[in-house]
């Protein structure tokens, strides 16, 4: 994947905050710290986390690299290739202004129009969310079996219609996002459970935190993507999720919503 394609998959996360999310990598790379950018932020911790979970799930090189020890697990640093996307997007502001700036002068509805193809930008509540290759397209008699490569040897299948995979343009070679809802993610710690779920990556627990009823319990995958979950606290004791814990994450093929970039 290109630096153009990353630049172009990074605003998905959140195109009306995609600049907040590259001051974080701003601030992170000067500090070494994400807790310290949160706070410069007025970002929660978790906030700050989920926002670097997810940039990194859509490149497929990671922008933000974790090292051991420290309050919260460890300091955090920006990849050779997160300091290139910082600097690109940075080229990129400049001259986003003064395209707009130009058009404004030459259009005296312009600003009315740029609302409107405003709103078209994709925003999502799905927490887990991933760029990856197509695969394979397998077509049944009445769903389609899409086989999303997402790097470092993980993928996900995802069942869609066939009316969605032709409208989608999903052919082998094809980038394609994946949208996953954290609470339709299962967590089991049983390598040789048997399930009906289609999908299942396995990894190590890197957060599990609990709340007043449920908790979110963060896996990193062998390939660097992480996956989110939302469970509740007696699960989180019962299979005794904690940082350092081999779990897996078992997903339907039909609970996993695909998209792509127009």
């Amino acid at each position: 994947m290109t630096l153009n394609q990353t630049l172009q998959g990074l605003p998905a996360l959140s195109r009306g905050k995609r600049w907040d999310h590259l001051e974080l990598l701003e601030r992170i790379d000067a500090s070494g710290s994400i807790s310290a950018a949160a706070n410069a932020m007025g970002m929660s911790y978790k906030a700050a986390w989920q926002a670097v979970e997810a940039m990194n799930n859509l490149s497929e090189q990671p922008v933000v690299a974790r090292q051991t020890g420290g309050k919260h697990g460890g300091g955090t640093t920006l990849t050779e290739y997160g300091r290139r996307v910082v600097a690109a997007y940075r080229r990129l502001e400049k001259e986003r202004e003064r395209v707009l700036s130009h058009l404004s002068r030459i259009m005296d509805d312009f600003d009315q129009y740029y609302r409107v193809i405003r709103r078209f930008d994709m925003q999502t509540s799905a927490r887990n969310q991933f760029l990856g290759k197509v695969k394979a397209v397998k077509h049944g008699p009445i769903n389609a079996e899409v086989i999303l490569d997402l790097g470092g040897g993980d993928e996900l299948v995802a069942i869609v219609t066939h009316d969605s995979a032709e409208h989608l343009d999903l052919k082998p070679g094809a980038e394609a996002y994946a949208l996953i809802k954290a609470p339709w993610v299962i967590l089991t710690t049983d390598d040789g459970f048997k399930t009906s779920a289609r999908n299942r990556l396995c990894g190590t627990v890197v957060r599990s935190q609990e709340g007043a009823v449920n908790g979110e319990v963060v896996i990193e995958l062998p390939g660097g993507k992480l996956v989110a979950a939302i469970v509740t606290n007696d699960s989180i004791e019962s299979l005794g999720l904690k940082v350092g814990v081999r779990a897996c994450a078992l997903i339907k093929a039909s609970h996993v919503i695909l998209a792509v970039s127009q």
